[in-house]
């Protein structure tokens, strides 16, 4: 039986996609780098992906990635513009941004009153805490795991260990990682991650465009409101 759910962040609860794009608009505005397309979306989502799987398996650290990740992308684009510089806006407007995913609010109310909530994230502790702040969304929460306060990231064992021990701890209950499902937008480091860990996995495919056959079993989400279907 589940007990507790844990919630992955970006693009699970917050828009990090639409966060990205404004981001992006206001800076090529703000440091006069043209105008803004999608390309330039594209090729952040090809290179941020590449590093966060290379963090996410160990061969690459988040302040490692924070003084290459624009550079490579401005490179790609052909702009001359230093990629450290933009790093640090991108950081501090990222923090403020509290876009919520639809149905965010609905769906985490509707869960709070039957399962313990907690939030597992990969990325900067104070970031990602300040954001679900300013979503409104922090106070379903018992507790929000985010790598670099646990010391270890998704997919890892050492994050879902870390995350089962302390969560009984707060409750005051043992939890076996069976009475606990992940849900999360990705593959790898929510859903592998929690299978290995040997938790129940939801698969969130907002896009409808990626397919989990290699875990036939795990469920599959398309809006966070269809959670009530299954849950």
């Amino acid at each position: 039986m589940i007990k507790v759910i844990f919630f992955d962040i970006d693009n699970t609860l917050l828009d990090f996609d639409e966060s990205v794009r404004y981001i992006m608009r206001s800076g090529c505005e703000k440091f006069g780098l043209g105008k803004y397309s999608e390309e330039m979306f594209s090729v952040f989502l090809e290179i941020n992906g590449r590093l966060w799987r290379q963090i996410e398996n160990g061969s690459l650290t988040l302040p490692e990635l924070e003084k290459i990740r624009w550079n490579m992308i401005f490179e790609r684009l052909g702009i001359d513009f230093d990629g450290i510089e933009f790093e640090k806006y991108f950081r501090e407007v990222l923090f403020d941004s509290a876009v919520k995913i639809e149905g965010a609010d609905e769906a985490l109310s509707y869960l709070s009153g039957k399962y313990v909530l907690c939030a597992a994230s990969n990325g900067p502790e104070a970031q990602q805490r300040n954001r679900l702040g300013k979503s409104g969304l922090l106070g379903y929460f018992k507790a929000v795991y985010v790598s670099e306060g646990v010391g270890a990231e998704k997919p890892s064992g050492e994050f879902f260990s870390y995350c089962i021990a302390d969560i009984g701890a707060r409750i005051g209950e043992r939890i076996s990682p069976d009475e606990i499902m992940m849900i999360g937008d990705s593959l790898n480091s929510d859903v592998r991650g929690a299978i290995d860990s040997g938790l129940k996995a939801c698969y969130f495919d907002r896009s409808d465009i990626f397919r989990n056959e290699n875990y036939p079993e795990v469920p599959v989400i398309y809006s966070l409101i269809s959670i009530k279907d299954f849950l």
